[in-house]
């Protein structure tokens, strides 16, 4: 009975390393992220999203909401930067029900879009067609 014990307690403890390292695995495969969104590049960005996919089996869904770029989320950041193309390809591969939902600041990026005068900006244009 002992034996099991230790065994289970073993199993236990390397599992929950395992999840740490997962963890810290994933923060560090997103590290530069907000980088790549303000300077616009469209295919380092799908090539982020692609690597943490394959290795996390992660969608941009799963872990966009616990990204902070200064403040802001992905897509807002990529309008104050004017990041049309990563901007419109962030809401495009976005659900649109995620995209209607309150953000942490407890705004919508349509009512954020609209009390900072963004409407005329292209990834606020592509966002009113998803929703």
């Amino acid at each position: 009975m002992l034996k099991f014990a230790k065994t289970a307690a073993l199993v236990l403890t390397a599992s929950f390393g395992i999840n740490a390292t997962a963890t810290a695995g994933v923060e560090d495969s997103l590290a530069n992220i907000c980088t790549i969104v303000a300077a616009d590049d469209k295919g380092e960005l799908r090539k982020k999203m692609r690597s943490v996919e394959s290795d996390y089996r992660l969608k941009l869904r799963d872990y966009y909401a616990g990204i902070s770029c200064n403040g802001q989320s992905l897509i807002k950041t990529a309008i104050t930067n004017n990041a049309v193309e990563v901007g419109t390809l962030l809401v495009k591969k976005m659900p649109s029900s995620d995209l209607s939902a309150p953000e942490t600041d407890g705004k919508t990026l349509q009512a954020w879009i609209n009390e900072n005068g963004h409407q005329d900006h292209a990834v606020a244009q592509e966002l009113q067609s998803r929703l």
